[in-house]
């Protein structure tokens, strides 16, 4: 068992993350008696995989969804789908973005500089 500054040094998270984690049910607890929290030995692995879904684009609710789908360290093939469908919609937004962008850069070029 580690406890929460243990963890927080363990991934270079800081604990105020951490504790959003627990709000979110992506990572659980035992507390002690005199309230203290404490982690599994598997906690940085299981903080690692929240860290690397976020940085993925997913939200913290389809993070909760997934984390029962990991076998062997792996995300499970069931979730191909799903992960599939995550991806053309960041992908359709991506579009959009660099349309907008282009319509800025457009708008942009059109106005004189100034004096």
């Amino acid at each position: 068992m580690m406890r929460i500054g243990e963890l927080s040094r363990a991934t270079g998270v800081p604990v105020r993350l951490l504790r959003y984690y627990e709000q979110q049910e992506l990572l659980s607890a035992h507390r002690t008696p005199g309230g203290h929290r404490e982690y599994a030995a598997d906690a940085p692995v299981q903080v690692g995989r929240i860290r690397a879904l976020l940085a993925a684009g997913l939200t913290s609710r389809t993070i909760r969804e997934l984390m029962p789908c990991y076998e062997d360290g792996e995300l499970h093939p069931c979730v191909r789908d799903r992960l599939d469908a995550q991806l053309a919609e960041l992908n359709a937004r991506i579009g959009e973005l660099a349309t907008a962008r282009d319509a800025l850069a457009d708008l942009t070029a059109r106005i004189p500089q100034p004096a």
